[in-house]
């Protein structure tokens, strides 16, 4: 007969395995590419020193002459706390006595449930990668045709279903938009509807949305490196080495552009661009290159069963959440996914993973990893803006 302590064997023993693999390798190309490590893990915190620069004690001299005078590395002090990175799924205690005497129900019951999970966990780890850590993802300065409707710059990052809150031009949160759940999103309006009554935003105001919780608690994903503001606890003032590489006015894209992107950062750095991302509208403006030069266009399968556009030998991966116009050209190596543990569910005192919502006959089980994303090398990392056909 299945019990709660065969769903806790099952969770333990078969999903856990299935559902970490899925979400280090099945969020997107650049992620799988990224290397898991525990290392410069102290405690709660990520503490790294990351050399910039060379090494001084090189020169040439005469026979008889002085040797060079000793110039050791120079180092920066990398410092990040781990993200909590959370994903919980429920099961109510009525589905689990239905299913009680079919071994076959039971199954597809955490079937469900765990694939429901896994997906809103790659979209959130994929679009965490390119936030820069605040948890925004999207802002409304109007309403639609109600309070619980808002007209949104992107919905890029948004997905009904979602749990979001709302804060206000101060940072504090909107009660009337706190923890409620996308119910529609009109894509071409850029209008989404939330549960609850919502609330009317003030002409000259704006509301911001993160995803419940979320606020300044994300991974410090390519946002960040991209901004001008103090990375990694580092101050970037004077410190062009903790600059990343843009261009914002690129206009028509071409062949010749994109290798200029490369060879800058090979001519600056040394460093060698092993993938490009773009969003779907400059992959398209790369085609249309591609066919007015008349060059041949190539495809390569990459790990994790992705494929992409090759531009000569590198892959040209669009996402969905880059924005319009925009192509990221980086070199996977330079980036860490520093983390506490892998993928684990969290557990009680008594060693249980399941557990009784209060008051509610429902049971959670909440997946858990802390980790962070560091970039020892900016100003290895190039990125075009404004890209067109």
């Amino acid at each position: 007969m299945v019990t709660l302590e065969t769903a806790e064997k099952a969770l333990k023993s078969v999903y856990l395995g299935v559902v970490a693999n899925q979400l280090n390798v099945g969020v997107n190309p650049f992620y799988t590419m990224i290397k898991q490590t525990s290392s410069d893990v102290w405690g709660k915190e990520i503490i790294k020193l990351v050399p910039y620069g060379v090494n001084g004690g090189v020169g040439a001299g005469t026979e008889t002459g002085s040797l060079p005078a000793a110039a050791p590395n120079n180092y920066e002090r990398f410092k990040l706390e781990l993200k909590n990175l959370y994903g919980t799924i429920e099961l109510s205690d009525k589905a689990i006595r239905a299913s009680q005497s079919s071994a076959g129900a039971f199954v597809n019951l955490l079937d469900a449930e765990m694939e429901g999970l896994l997906q809103a966990s790659k979209f959130n780890l994929g679009r965490m990668l390119y936030g820069d850590g605040s948890g925004v993802i999207a802002t409304a300065t109007t309403n639609g045709s109600a309070n619980n409707i808002f007209v949104v710059d992107s919905v890029k990052r948004l997905v009904e279903g979602m749990v979001i809150d709302g804060y206000d031009d101060d940072g504090a949160a909107v009660s009337a938009v706190t923890g409620v759940r996308i119910t529609s999103i009109d894509r071409g309006s850029k209008t989404v509807t939330v549960s609850g009554s919502g609330c009317a935003i003030t002409t000259g105001k704006t509301v911001t949305f993160t995803v419940q919780g979320s606020k300044d608690n994300e991974i410090t994903g390519l946002g960040a490196i991209f901004s001008d503001n103090d990375i990694y606890g580092v101050s970037r003032t004077g410190k062009k080495y903790l600059q990343a590489l843009t261009e914002p006015r690129v206009g028509a894209l071409d062949t010749e552009k994109m290798q200029l992107a490369i060879d800058t950062i090979d001519e600056y750095t040394g460093s060698v661009t092993d993938i490009i991302l773009c969003s779907y509208d400059s992959r398209r403006a790369y085609l249309d290159a591609c066919a007015l030069q008349r060059t041949n266009v190539d495809y390569m399968n990459l790990d994790g069963g992705f494929k992409a556009l090759s531009f000569n030998g590198i892959p040209v991966v669009a996402d969905r959440f880059i924005d319009d116009g925009e192509m990221y050209f980086l070199n996977s190596k330079d980036f860490k996914l520093h983390q506490l543990c892998d993928w684990r569910w969290l557990e009680g005192d008594n060693g249980k993973i399941i557990r009784q919502n209060a008051g509610s006959a429902t049971y959670t089980a909440t997946l858990v990893k802390y980790a962070d994303l560091i970039c020892d090398r900016p100003m290895a990392q190039f990125k075009y803006s404004g890209v067109t056909s």
